[in-house]
């Protein structure tokens, strides 16, 4: 169904392997980005959960940033947890230097320490009508702020955990540690098929 989508998922560090799990499910071709060479001829690029401070200084070291900027602004990119907070336009922790691909500011690890962690459903507009996502959060991001063009497709307790501006989805929490898919099939079909 997916076949003809390329999407890179950043694996520096973190659950990568599970977004690659769900891409290939869904029959959309895979790939990990390492270096810059691997950003090259993808449709669409994944930003996974993992430690924000560390991914930061990786893509440093690895000489990604530039391009990561380059890539964002012109693919369909969706950034989970971590990922949120680099795709972020601000970050209360000066560590991370984000990527300001999204009009919004974060504050990590909002929900609580790793015992912190918990699963609850969720609900989400998705082309206008509501879905129910299985949501996990853990030492999940919580945003603070948002600009006007930021359209809020979910929230939970009265915060908005799912976002979305022009070629940027982001959401505080994992969806691809479950079984359901409709957010990756959202996140191809709506992001990128359309920017690629």
């Amino acid at each position: 169904m997916y076949s003809h989508l390329k999407v890179g998922v950043l694996a520096l560090q973190g659950d990568f392997e599970r977004h690659i799990h769900r891409l290939n499910l869904l029959r959309a071709q895979s790939r990990e980005i390492r270096a810059v060479s691997d950003l090259k001829d993808i449709d669409g690029l994944i930003i996974p959960g993992g430690e924000s401070t560390t991914m930061s200084l990786l893509i440093d070291r690895f000489g990604l940033r530039e391009r990561l900027r380059e890539t964002c602004g012109r693919k369909g990119v969706w950034g989970t947890c971590a990922g949120m907070i680099m795709l972020a336009r601000k970050v209360d922790d000066a560590r991370v230097r984000p990527l300001g691909a999204i009009d919004i500011s974060v504050e990590r690890n909002a929900y609580g320490r790793q015992v912190d962690s918990f699963h609850t459903p969720i609900w989400a507009s998705l082309n206008g009508k509501p879905w129910e996502l299985t949501a996990s959060f853990i030492r999940a991001p919580m945003v603070s702020e948002y600009g006007a063009e930021v359209k809020v497709l979910a929230e939970h307790k009265g915060h908005p955990v799912l976002l979305l501006q022009n070629n940027c989805l982001v959401s505080s929490f994992h969806t691809e540690l479950d079984e359901d898919l409709t957010l990756t099939k959202y996140y191809l079909e709506n992001l990128v098929s359309v920017f690629k």
